[in-house]
């Protein structure tokens, strides 16, 4: 399918600036041009930060809770996107606090350490660190720990998926859920949607080839299932997934070739596939009618995964 007209118009606007030359530029300069989105913040019942216990130090997380959120509801752990590299709590407070209203729950948004300053393994170490607190701390937030999910988009939703492996592999508490929107699931820059998408789609092959380089530049790293979960040799025993791909996506085959991996495993799969959009939509809530639908489906998934657990 052709791009969508919201898709053409916003990949037309960013010609020449914005994310698509961030190779191009210093590490900070690369950072400062995420945009924050315009207009007041969506409303939730309550907002604030905290720091928590990290392994290397104190982490930041930003709680929302929604004024649906009842005693038993979901407690969502969010991992922002940006290859690893960009991004923080800020450029993804209107996806959170969006997750929040839809699935009716408390949502916790991970301020985890960001590469080349902190490489792999850090980011999911932090993540997995946030998932067991949020365990730990579950009835502080009216809910339990067979009630936890994670969701994240692109790096994020690598992070939700290899923090679900590195419970199973460590014995530490399971998520319910696992909400991965477009994620990175592999280091293979060469897929048929690498090739077919390398340029001028918002996220390049270029991009990513840069952002793997910051994150992970040994292969040994690359390839380890915690950087790279496609290539864990054993997907079963964990959490029911929701995944979404985006069919004008880079990452696209490698979103596809997870659920299959998942799916041959024996693990749950909803699988959606957003036709004649882009990586990246999810977030310009601004721009896209598509990002509301896609948060919607993916706390619908969570509601009925999460609460009937």
């Amino acid at each position: 399918m052709s791009l969508v007209p919201e898709a053409v118009q916003f990949l037309e606007s960013q010609k020449g600036g914005g994310l698509v030359s961030s190779v191009a530029v210093t590490l900070d300069d690369a950072r400062s041009q995420i945009p924050l989105l315009p207009g007041p913040p969506e409303p939730v019942a309550e907002v604030f930060d905290e720091q928590i216990p990290g392994p290397d130090g104190p982490l930041t997380i930003r709680c929302y809770r929604s004024a649906a959120a009842t005693t038993g509801s979901p407690l969502i752990l969010f991992f922002h996107g940006g290859g690893w590299v960009l991004g923080s709590l800020d450029t993804h407070d209107p996806v959170a606090r969006r997750i929040c209203n839809a699935a009716g729950a408390t949502v916790l948004s991970v301020d985890y350490r960001l590469a080349p300053e902190h490489p792999f393994p850090a980011a999911p170490e932090d993540c997995y660190a946030a998932l067991q607190w949020a365990a730990a701390n579950a009835p502080r937030f009216d809910t339990d720990a067979s009630r936890i999910a994670v969701t994240g988009d692109s790096a994020g939703g690598n992070l939700a998926a290899v923090v679900c492996l590195m419970a199973r592999d460590r014995g530490g508490v399971m998520p319910a859920h696992q909400g991965l929107i477009y994620p990175i699931t592999d280091c293979d820059l060469d897929t048929n949607s690498y090739l077919e998408h390398a340029e001028g789609k918002s996220l390049t092959r270029k991009m990513m080839k840069w952002f793997w380089d910051q994150y992970a530049r040994a292969a040994e790293h690359r390839q380890h299932p915690f950087a790279s979960p496609l290539r864990a040799e054993d997907l079963s025993g964990l959490p029911p997934a929701w995944v979404m791909v985006a069919d004008h996506d880079p990452l696209h085959d490698e979103g596809v070739a997870f659920v299959e991996r998942l799916q041959s495993a024996g693990v749950p799969v909803d699988h959606v596939r957003f036709e004649g959009l882009i990586h990246g939509f999810v977030r310009r809530l601004d721009v896209f009618p598509h990002a509301g639908t896609a948060i919607e489906q993916l706390a619908e998934s969570i509601r009925s995964t999460v609460v009937n657990t």
